[in-house]
Parts: C-alpha cells; sequence; structure tokens
C-alpha cells in the first residue's frame, strides 16, 4: 500500500523533468528508495546498479557520511548566508578558492549557481554584459553545436540542440545559431580524425562569416556531446576550435556540467584536451548531486573588462542561492573525496568500462562504441554496414530502459538507440562486471524481438 500510494500521488501531483506527462500518467512511478556506493534499492526492494550515476551526477558514489556530516555540520552553524551586500559564508569563499587552484590557465574568478542550466544562463548575461562593456553592443549572436545540450532554461535550451527542447517552446531564438556536430560514428565526412577537425573549423569559419564577424559573440562546445548520445569528438577537435575561436575574436564556451569532476579522468576534460576556455560552466559532480550547485569559471581577462565596465556600479545577475553555505560546504568535501582516491579508481575502473564494452562489439547489435573514462555509449543498429538505427516504432529508449531495469541496471536508452552509461567513480569491479554481464544480457534480449529479429533480414 505504501508504494501503490505514492504512485497515484506521483500521478496526481508531481511533475516530472522531461517527460510525456500522458505517458507517464499510465505507467506511473518508479520510487528509489535507498541508495549505497554504485547501487540503488526501489520502493519494493529491487537491487540495481546504477550506471548511470542519477543523472550523471553522483560521481562519488551514495552513503558518503562525510559527505552528509559535511551538510548537517553547516546547517547547523550557518544554514544559510547571502552573498548580496558584500556578505559571503567561509565554505563559499574556500570552494571558490579551491576551484580556481584547480582550474585551467587564468579561471581564477567563480559565480556559483544552483546547477548546470542557470550557469549556461548565466555565461549569457555575462558575455552580453562583457561586449558592452567592450564598445561591441553588436556582438549579440551565439553559435553552438547540433546535438549539443546546454540546459532547458528559457534562453539556454536555444544553445541546446536537441528537438525535444525546442517542440512547442518557440526556440531556438534566432540569435542562436548551430554548426554540425563532429560526430565521427554519422560524420558525413567520414571517420578520419583530421577530416571530421576540418570540417568543424570550416564550418565554425562559414557560420561567423555568414552572421557577420562584428556580430557573433560566443561559441558553446561541451569536451564530449552528453545529452546528444555520448558523442566523443577526436583528439585535438576541442582544441582546434578553441584555437579559431581565439583567432576570429570570439569567446569560447566549455561547457562541463557532465565531463567536469572526474568523469573523464581528471578533474576537468579542458585539461586532458590542453586548453582554457574563457568561459567553463560545471554542476552535477561538483556536489555529486547530493545538493543543488553549479559554478561558473571565468577568464581573469573578461572579469577585468566587466568589472570595467560596471566601475562603481553594480552588476545586475544574481541568485537567492549563489554561493549557498550548505551546497558549498558538501562540495569541499567532494572535492576532498575526488583528491583522496575517487579520482584514481574512476580512471581504473573506467578503463574496465570501456575494455568490457569493447567486447561487445562483436554482438549483432551493436555499430559503435565510445567513451572516455567513466563516460560511454553503444550506439546499436540493425544493419552494421550501412549503420542503420533500431526502427523507431521498436520505442528503443522505452523498451531498452524497462528491460535493463528489469535486469538490475539502470542505464540511459535514448530515442536513437544508444545506450549511455556514466557510474559512480567509486565502482568496484564487481560494479563494473555486473553493469557489463546486464548490458550483454539486455542486448541479446533485445535481439529476440520479433521487430528487431525482423529489420535484422531487412
Amino acid at each position: 500500500m505504501y508504494s501503490n500510494s505514492l504512485v497515484e500521488l506521483d500521478r496526481a501531483h508531481l511533475v516530472h523533468p522531461v517527460a510525456s506527462y500522458r505517458g507517464h500518467e499510465q505507467q506511473g512511478v518508479r520510487v528509489l528508495a535507498s541508495a549505497t556506493g554504485a547501487t540503488v534499492t526501489d520502493a519494493s526492494g529491487r537491487q540495481l546498479v546504477d550506471g548511470f550515476a542519477g543523472l550523471w551526477c553522483v560521481n562519488a558514489g551514495y552513503g558518503q557520511d562525510s559527505i552528509v556530516e559535511a551538510a548537517a555540520r553547516q546547517m547547523r552553524q550557518l544554514p544559510y548566508a547571502t552573498a548580496y551586500f558584500g556578505l559571503g559564508s567561509e565554505p563559499a569563499i574556500r570552494l571558490a578558492s579551491e576551484l580556481a587552484d584547480r582550474a585551467p590557465g587564468d579561471l581564477n574568478h567563480v559565480y556559483f549557481t544552483l546547477g548546470g542550466s542557470d550557469a549556461v544562463d548565466s555565461t549569457i548575461r555575462f558575455i552580453r554584459y562583457y561586449w558592452i562593456a567592450k564598445g561591441e553592443p553588436r556582438r549579440d549572436q551565439f553559435i553552438s553545436i547540433e546535438q549539443g545540450y546546454h540546459g532547458s532554461s528559457t534562453v539556454g535550451a536555444g544553445l541546446t540542440a536537441l528537438p525535444t527542447f525546442h517542440a512547442g517552446f518557440g526556440i531556438p531564438f534566432d540569435w542562436q545559431h548551430k554548426i554540425p556536430s563532429p560526430y565521427p560514428y554519422r560524420n558525413p565526412v567520414g571517420e578520419d580524425p583530421q577530416a571530421i577537425i576540418d570540417a568543424s573549423l570550416a564550418a565554425l569559419r562559414e557560420k561567423v562569416e555568414a552572421i557577420g564577424p562584428d556580430r557573433v559573440a560566443a561559441f558553446y562546445a561541451e569536451p564530449i556531446q552528453g545529452s546528444g548520445g555520448v558523442i566523443v569528438p577526436p583528439k585535438g577537435w576541442i582544441k582546434a576550435m578553441r584555437d579559431l575561436c581565439r583567432d576570429l575574436d570570439i569567446l569560447f564556451v566549455a561547457d562541463e556540467v557532465i565531463t567536469g569532476f572526474g568523469r573523464t579522468g581528471p578533474l576537468f576534460a579542458c585539461t586532458d584536451d590542453g586548453i582554457v576556455p574563457d568561459f567553463m560552466t560545471t554542476a552535477k559532480g561538483l556536489t555529486s548531486g547530493y545538493v543543488p550547485m553549479g559554478a561558473v569559471f571565468m577568464a581573469d581577462h573578461v572579469y577585468q573588462a566587466i568589472a570595467d565596465g560596471a566601475g562603481a556600479a553594480a552588476v545586475g545577475h544574481g541568485y537567492t542561492y549563489s554561493a549557498h553555505p550548505v551546497s558549498a560546504a558538501v562540495g569541499l568535501e567532494v572535492l576532498r573525496l575526488y583528491e583522496s582516491g575517487l579520482l584514481e579508481n574512476g580512471a581504473k575502473a573506467g578503463a574496465r568500462l570501456m575494455k568490457g564494452l569493447e567486447a561487445l562489439k562483436d554482438h549483432p547489435l551493436v555499430g559503435d562504441v565510445r567513451g572516455r573514462g567513466m563516460l560511454a555509449a553503444i550506439e546499436l543498429v540493425t544493419d552494421k554496414e550501412a549503420k542503420t538505427p533500431l526502427p523507431v516504432e521498436a520505442q528503443p529508449a522505452r523498451r531498452i530502459f524497462d528491460r535493463a531495469w528489469e535486469n538490475g541496471l539502470v542505464i540511459r536508452a535514448f530515442a536513437n538507440g544508444v545506450l549511455g552509461y556514466a557510474p559512480p567513480l567509486c565502482c568496484t569491479d564487481a560494479d563494473i562486471d555486473a553493469i557489463l554481464d546486464r548490458t550483454a544480457r539486455t542486448l541479446d534480449q533485445t535481439l529476440e524481438d520479433p521487430d528487431i529479429r525482423r529489420a535484422l533480414r531487412g
């Protein structure tokens, strides 16, 4: 009765993000009751390995008592402190300093948000302010990448280039532009890394020229395109794009909301990529999802231009919960855990995950395996030569997610037949092996579906 009553209450009152409202009403909610390490338990007692760390965010794993204690201690001492009026709190000040010390290059200034979407939103406002302060108010055009994701706020969702986030919302706006994704597996130029890099560089140059070189404000890119299907660009791609932005005199924003905090190996993917962006957005792993928090890292030259432009006037951008002391206290403890062995364990577990997924390449349904660290995907097809996606009528997202769940595994199943993986960095060998074994079982079961068999026969 306890579980059933929750299902009915949920159906009547809770609006779920990125869901078919009518579909959810029919299917009902799956209630999660507890979690520890990389394992979650639902209200019926079913245990599952969480191969997606919640929503790419519980990087430190569930049930880390020291994180809970840090939050409780801060709640008792100072549960809230505004950062308005020149006020602040010790945890927020220390977290900003620790993050700046570890960020690439001169990303020395940190503005705290509640999550990734409003971090991206904040960059748009800061970038507009920057160019106005520089005496170039006409630079009001923004470029991002097809299949990219930059949140679901009103303006951030326009930078996002996924149809679900546009349909019915009247976006993107006319000042938001896109260039093609590098997507090696399905790139029109083929899979040669340099050809892909050259094509992306040419696309950005052409887009800037078409808009007007004096109109473009910034270019946004994820080191790995997460919600677009874990698309891993060729090595050197993001550095080439960053260098071109510098040559074109447009700001470069690295969206590390998913890739930050050990997800790809190091604390920040930009470190491995050898770049220093003008802005970097983070969230998710910043607090390991235990409490809401995001952050905008701002390069010194950007900060100085905004500060000089404002002079004695206030820069009119702020949130009630910016630099929240409890979130900051959690962030400090999570950072300590990352550097006390979690990053190292994540690298080891990521190598095991990638090796195991690569071994699935011979499966009749697996067309591509890709990833970096603890961020990976397999792309399913019915014809490996033609790279034919699973039929839409098979509803791969719903069917495969449900089937994996029944097998004791949580993964991200995208509508195009891509399966996404982002396990907690605390995963043991047994956790990784369970993810792999249950994936293989899910694929074998899917292979036996009559509609999939018909599609395979062509």
